[in-house]
């Protein structure tokens, strides 16, 4: 904190002005944490949606199974469950900022897998992979930063004070899924 000086010695010194954290922006932070959290999450929980029930336009966990088997996946429709359930719940979970870490990990593990199948035969879209890895990087963002105060965390005990550690251990969580996953694609 810092305190100003008084112009005036009849005046009385001004209260405390914070000039650090998040309270100098007041809830500033919070809000553009909350927005990019739904944006995310929603779009991953119907991107799960769309594998699970073939909301959207999706393929449902038979279509979704059979696109998995194509990729190399064993159990195509184990795998479709998998991803559709992670992509799903790991959305919805970001939205809402619960258990922040592990839901960017979530979402995080399930990008990769899908970054490596499409390949990098190009950045842009339609065959290339900007628009996974802007939702790749914008989820560990999230997993490393936190919340912010607009989430269900803050009411998390140990998730309240969100520490970078919490974040780095569940980006290693989702590299290390991920690596397994791939390592069983034939």
């Amino acid at each position: 904190m810092s305190y100003t000086a008084t112009t005036s010695p009849t005046e009385a010194a001004p209260a405390p002005v914070e000039t650090t954290g998040h309270a100098a922006t007041p809830h500033a932070y919070d809000a553009g944490l909350l927005l990019l959290r739904i944006a995310v999450g929603l779009t991953m929980a119907a991107h799960g949606a769309q594998k699970l029930f073939g909301s959207f336009g999706g393929g449902g966990l038979e279509g979704t199974g059979k696109f998995f088997t194509s990729k190399g996946y064993p159990a195509g429709e184990a795998m479709a469950l998998v991803a559709g359930v992670t992509e799903t719940f790991g959305g919805l979970a970001l939205a809402i900022g619960l258990l922040t870490p592990l839901a960017g990990a979530a979402v995080v593990g399930t990008l990769l897998n899908a970054i490596v199948v499409k390949g990098t035969g190009a950045f842009f879209a339609p065959k290339g992979i900007e628009y996974e890895l802007i939702l790749t990087a914008a989820a560990a963002s999230i997993a490393l930063t936190g919340p912010g105060r607009y989430a269900v965390d803050r009411f998390v005990p140990v998730l309240r004070s969100h520490r970078l550690v919490y974040g780095l251990a569940a980006i290693v969580l989702a590299l290390l899924t991920a690596g397994a996953v791939l390592l069983v694609r034939t």
